[in-house]
């Protein structure tokens, strides 16, 4: 098995529940684990392999899109993974906001998915 991984991915995005994050936006960071079988590949070429090009730009496609909550943004950035790639056997994200509106807090708050194929 392989993983591509892309990791501390950072977007500016207006995600969130409350108006006041839909307005003034947030930073987020986001975490990508894609695994697949890679016995049959030679990796002579990039058609070897999963482009971390193509998945990134899956990712930055989603996080432009201002959604109420995480656990929904990861779930469509896995189901495009798995369409463009249907040979994927796993794959886990995490999303985490970075400045969290809750007064006197300090760290980050997130979500973690994980999906595995048959």
């Amino acid at each position: 098995m392989l993983t591509i991984q892309l990791h501390h991915l950072i977007f500016f995005a207006h995600h969130g529940v409350h108006e006041e994050e839909q307005l003034t936006a947030n930073s987020f960071e986001v975490n990508l684990d894609v695994v697949y079988d890679e016995k049959k590949s030679k990796f002579n070429s990039i058609e070897d392999t999963i482009d971390y090009v193509a998945l990134y730009a899956i990712v930055k496609k989603q996080m432009k899109i201002a959604t109420p909550l995480m656990e929904k943004i990861c779930k469509e950035i896995i189901s495009k993974i798995k369409k463009q790639f249907p040979f994927v056997s796993e794959i886990e994200i995490s999303i985490k906001k970075l400045n969290v509106p809750i007064e006197n807090f300090h760290g980050s708050v997130g979500v973690n998915m994980k999906r595995k194929f048959d």
